[in-house]
């Protein structure tokens, strides 16, 4: 969506911010307790030895299961050098995801963590972030500069870099997975989303076979964020985008021929038995050695076991029938079980800190209509688009009971759109308790009427609606279940039904059938531009009001609301400017906006727990190298292996 902004206009919105009304009415703020879900048995966060940085390594490009040294007027390629210990080849890592498993074997069509998070164990990113530092870095691209007046962004790719079947990667596959998947809104329009500004894509040109420059109209700060993307093979991609764009998310479904699919990252995908597991292979062709010159990855295969509940998971961790549980596998109940089983399971568990993702309440804020009828019921539309009912729903929350009851103090009360975790979090805006009674005043003010034990509106409809989360996730479950008992409380009558995920996301993103739903969503710690495509009003994962793409793929929006567009503005200033303290000034006002309008009611950050089998070498996990799931905290996943290997 094109919108009338200069960077004029976004400096003076910088000088009135200080000015702006932070209106809290409704809210009612409170200090923050002294006591945190970090005290007690989690309390020590784990932080993984720092090694020496990476180094580029040049060698003979026909190098197979060792480098060697480029002959004179041989072709090079250009490795990164791992930084761990030297491993063993061979062996198997086994891992396991509850549900019903992928959604797609096509990254740039994935809209789920689990699916994304296994492409990225097959697909590496153009840029990516120091798992040590939170510095961005290379990772296919060698070289990353940008101009003094921060509007051209170049990035030289690493020599000799291939593809699984041996093609080269180029500037070309950049530049087509940019100018043309992502610009083009094919499969996952997130990505364009966070690229764009204002409406306004980038220019990306060709400079030479391995180079690429981007230009942007403004300063647009989050670029190097938006560019930890992975890249796509354009001699495999291009004859699919010359269909329609609604054709492109069959490409390379989960019913495809694994030997179609064209890889860049450490594994390839083997097999896929529905239900049952996803087993990934080693890539020979991986551009990544150890220290000893060996060609990476160590492991032969990286299996995903797919399971109906965590708690199936968790009891086929203690049989040993996996090696791993990645983050938001281990849950606060299992914590104090699993740390006192340490010593004889063999494993060791560890706290990597807070997670970057959110959990929430969400209420389908939707008014529009489709094929003549409104996609949300008329009568609960004015309940859910009602300021003093959605502020009385997170008055009624109990997060230090969440935490306590079901988190088990693994995780953190969260009122605001930015995680603990975030550089950007806005401080100042104070924890508020559980309050009852303020609830009631709430929903009085906003014309609701409580007769006997149940709430009803102005106009005499008894307020009932139905609450969805993932089946199979036991946490989310127990949470919703206190969700009802304290919604209850204020007259309200909630419908609970557990469904399976994959069906929960296509509720919200695409048919938009739903009242309200408990789920979570990453984020990220460095870049608060990334939660464009949920925040902006012509946002793919605008999920309280999901406004759907044209058949090219463009959000039009016509009904934003006053403080979407107050938001669409903080966005658009905040990623105008690389000054710290002006972003601030941007992304603190969103957070406050939105904490005043509640279009999310946030719940609990979880603690990052994981825990490895003692046998498995090279785990180094941090705070800033953590993806999606199963790649999840294994942000070196080429250097594991299996010790004891001959």
């Amino acid at each position: 969506m094109n919108k009338i902004s200069t960077l004029f206009a976004a400096l003076l919105i910088v000088a009135s911010l200080a000015s702006c009304s932070d209106d809290v009415s409704g809210i009612k703020q409170q200090a923050p307790p002294t006591a945190n879900a970090e005290e007690g048995l989690m309390s020590t966060i784990y932080k993984s030895p720092q090694p020496p940085p990476a180094k580029l390594i040049i060698a003979a490009a026909d190098s197979v299961d060792r480098i060697k040294p480029p002959q004179p007027g041989e072709e090079v390629a250009e490795f990164w050098q791992g930084r761990g210990e030297v491993g063993r080849y061979g062996g198997n890592l086994t891992v396991a995801i509850f549900g019903q498993g992928p959604k797609t074997f096509n990254y740039w069509a994935s809209n789920d963590v689990e699916s994304a998070g296994l492409c990225e164990l097959m697909f590496d990113h153009l840029i990516d972030l120091d798992p040590w530092t939170g510095q961005y870095c290379g990772r296919l691209a060698r070289t990353i500069s940008i101009s003094p007046d921060k509007k051209e962004l170049t990035i030289t790719l690493r020599k000799g870099l291939v593809w699984s079947d041996k093609r080269p990667i180029t500037a070309d596959d950049v530049i087509f997975t940019l100018n043309t998947i992502v610009k083009h809104g094919y499969g996952n329009s997130s990505y364009r989303d966070v690229m764009s500004l204002e409406g306004q894509f980038p220019e990306i040109v060709k400079v030479d076979d391995l180079t690429v420059k981007i230009m942007t109209k403004k300063p647009f700060a989050p670029i190097l964020n938006a560019l930890r993307i992975c890249i796509a093979p354009k001699h495999i991609f291009e004859e699919v985008t010359k269909n329609p764009v609604s054709e492109f998310t069959k490409f390379w479904n989960i019913n495809c021929d694994p030997k179609t699919i064209v890889c860049s990252g450490p594994f390839m995908l083997g097999r896929y038995v529905p239900g049952q597991r996803v087993e990934l292979v080693r890539n020979p062709n991986y551009s990544f050695v150890d220290k000893a010159g060996q060609r990476l990855p160590y492991l032969e295969k990286f299996t995903e076991t797919i399971v109906p509940d965590q708690n199936t998971e968790i009891l086929k961790f203690y049989g040993n029938e996996i090696d791993f549980l990645d983050i938001r596998s281990v849950r606060g109940i299992d914590a104090a079980k699993m740390k006192s089983r340490e010593e004889s399971g063999k494993f060791k568990i560890y706290n990597l800190g807070p997670d970057d993702g959110t959990m929430f309440l969400m209420f389908n804020m939707c008014r529009r209509k489709k094929d003549g009828k409104y996609i949300v019921d008329p009568i609960k539309q004015k309940w859910f688009n009602s300021l003093e009912f959605r502020q009385a729903c997170a008055h009624a929350m109990d997060r230090k009971r969440m935490i306590s009851n079901v988190l088990r103090g693994v995780g953190l009360p969260l009122y605001t759109a930015e995680s603990p975790s975030a550089i950007y979090i806005d401080k100042t805006l104070q924890w508020y308790p559980e309050d009852l009674k303020l609830a009631q005043e709430l929903l009085s003010k906003g014309g609701f009427v409580k007769k006997g034990d149940d709430l009803y509106d102005a106009d005499g409809h008894r307020v009932e609606f139905t609450l969805y989360t993932n089946a199979g996730n036991l946490t989310r479950e127990g949470v919703s279940v206190m969700i009802i008992e304290e919604l209850k409380k204020l007259g309200m009558k909630v419908n609970f039904q557990p469904i399976d995920f994959n069906i929960m996301i296509d509720k919200t993103e695409n048919c938009t059938d739903w009242d309200s739903v408990v789920m979570g969503l990453t984020g990220d710690k460095i870049e608060p531009y990334s939660g464009a495509n949920i925040w902006k009003s012509d946002g793919r994962l605008h999920m309280f009001d999901q406004r759907m793409p044209d058949k090219k793929g463009t959000v039009n929006v016509t009904d934003a609301r006053p403080w979407e567009k107050e938001i669409d503005e903080c966005f658009n200033g905040g990623a105008t400017t690389f000054d710290t303290a002006q972003r601030h000034q941007y992304f603190d006002r969103y957070q406050a906006i939105a904490y005043q309008q509640q279009p999310f009611i946030f719940l609990y950050s979880m603690l990052n727990l994981t825990a490895m089998r003692n046998k498995v070498g090279n785990y180094m996990p941090t705070a800033w190298g953590i993806y999606n799931t199963p790649k999840g905290s294994l942000h070196n996943v080429e250097e594991i292996y299996i010790k004891g290997r001959k």
